[in-house]
């Protein structure tokens, strides 16, 4: 594949964009960011996961060949060393592809890989990096990337900053880039990619979302930070599968971004419900790892995943209900974005490798070559939300208020099955095969039949109109 040194993937693009030039969509984000000419556009990449990585490639084969007017970098933490068959595999993928061993010999970096593969050098995670090798995607080689591990370095200067962090670390990290942004005059655009949340629980319950905790950490107003998000799995978009994408928040930066973001096989569309879809992106790990787990337990029974589908989108749509005022807005974007993490998601794979006992909880949730499962935290997060007795609901059949966990069952299974461990993975099947559970689609009828939306959740004031 092109690299930093080449033009090539890149201006294959040279249409894309409702008819604008690379060059001139990079020009105009310029302008409106008020860059001088011969002061490069600086992008940077915070965290170096799978779409992380991913996404500062694009940006990198996209405009990487415009020198003088973009600098796009990546910082991750140094010091992760890439073990002996991780090194074997690599080499392997390496000479599988004619381009790329061809590009390491040019560039000189082919001889530490087969030192690698035969034990004589450790390799680290940020020198693969470099070379266009990302730990948690060893299988798709991307362009070669320009790496900073020290963050202070990479991010005091950036223009556009692009959060590639988990949702569990990303709090901690731009804290400390706040500490870094402390003199700055102009406040950078932030685009989150992470997908999870946190609860609060006081004053009153109420649901934390990555962007939410960058501007904490930061101080960089609401506005300028942005979330992306979509149905899409990293390596496929770097291998120019077709895919979409939304990017959500203030009118003042994101379809000036979606038309900057926008190549021919992933298209950007824009919405100003910012965290709602945040929050969305989080939802739907939480059932993507009960699928993986039914789906293992029943060996890829499609009766049986049919089944959890069905009664996990009730859950999913009747807690739609409690968060936003105008549900039914969001039930494409939602089930897309669950259709892809069942089909080939982490957190689907991490709840398939639980049931099959090749991994164990005690292992914890960041997983060697995947990165870190989002959705252990998030399940996490809305139990606890969901659970208060503050936001009750009234149960159809007991005729009397409950918390909302109450109506769902599937999280409850999860909450004791992944942060209790009170049960075993297989009582997920119990969950979905119990005899007085009602139809799923009752829980829909009540959720459209009674005023479920707690604004508060979300943490607007009730009766405050979203923008």
């Amino acid at each position: 594949m092109g690299g930093a040194e080449d033009a090539p993937r890149a201006a294959a693009a040279n249409g894309h964009g409702n008819g604008a030039t690379v060059e001139e969509k990079l020009d105009e984000l310029r302008r409106l960011l008020g860059k001088a000419d011969g002061d490069p556009l600086r992008i940077v990449g915070v965290g170096a996961g799978a779409w992380g990585s991913v996404f500062c490639a694009l940006m990198q084969d996209a405009y990487g060949h415009l020198r003088d007017k973009v600098q796009v970098r990546i910082w991750r933490r140094p010091g992760r060393a890439v073990d002996r068959a991780t090194a074997e595999h690599l080499f392997e993928v390496i000479n599988a592809r004619e381009d790329v061993l061809r590009r390491l010999i040019r560039r000189c970096a082919y001889l530490k890989y087969v030192e690698g593969r035969l034990g004589d050098r450790t390799l680290y995670a940020d020198e693969i990096l470099r070379d266009g090798f990302c730990l948690n995607m060893i299988d798709t080689p991307l362009c070669p990337l320009k790496v900073v591990t020290n963050l202070q370095e990479a991010v005091w200067d950036a223009d556009i900053v692009i959060n590639g962090l988990p949702s569990t670390d990303t709090r901690e990290v731009f804290g400390e880039i706040g500490r870094y942004w402390k003199e700055r005059i102009t406040a950078p655009i932030i685009l989150s990619l992470a997908k999870g949340i946190e609860a609060s629980l006081d004053p009153l319950p109420r649901i934390i979302t990555p962007t939410q905790m960058i501007s904490n950490a930061t101080g960089v107003p609401l506005e300028n930070i942005l979330y992306l998000g979509g149905p899409n799995i990293a390596s496929e978009i770097y291998n120019k599968e077709y895919a979409n994408a939304r990017i959500c928040g203030a009118d003042k930066w994101r379809k000036p971004l979606a038309k900057f973001l926008r190549q021919p096989h992933f298209i950007v569309w824009d919405n100003s419900d910012l965290i709602t879809h945040e929050v969305m992106g989080g939802l739907k790990n939480v059932y993507a790892i009960g699928a993986g787990m039914v789906a293992a337990l029943t060996n890829e029974s499609a009766t049986s995943k049919s089944v959890y589908f069905a009664l996990c989108t009730s859950e999913m749509i009747y807690i739609t209900h409690l968060l936003e005022e105008e549900p039914e807005k969001l039930a494409g974007p939602l089930l897309a974005d669950t259709y892809v993490t069942l089909l080939k998601g982490r957190n689907a794979w991490y709840g398939q490798k639980l049931a099959k006992g090749e991994l164990t909880l005690e292992m914890g949730d960041s997983i060697k070559g995947k990165g870190t499962i989002q959705g252990v935290s998030a399940v996490d997060a809305f139990y606890e939300l969901l659970s208060q007795d503050s936001l009750s609901v009234m149960h159809p059949e007991a005729n009397r208020s409950v918390a909302p966990v109450e109506m769902c069952p599937i999280l409850k299974a999860l909450y004791k099955i992944l942060i209790k461990r009170e049960l075993p993975p297989d009582s997920i099947l119990q969950a979905i095969r119990d005899e007085t559970m009602y139809d799923p689609r009752e829980r829909i009828e009540m959720a459209q039949g009674h005023s479920l939306y707690r604004p508060s959740l979300l943490g607007q004031p009730k009766g405050d109109a979203k923008a």
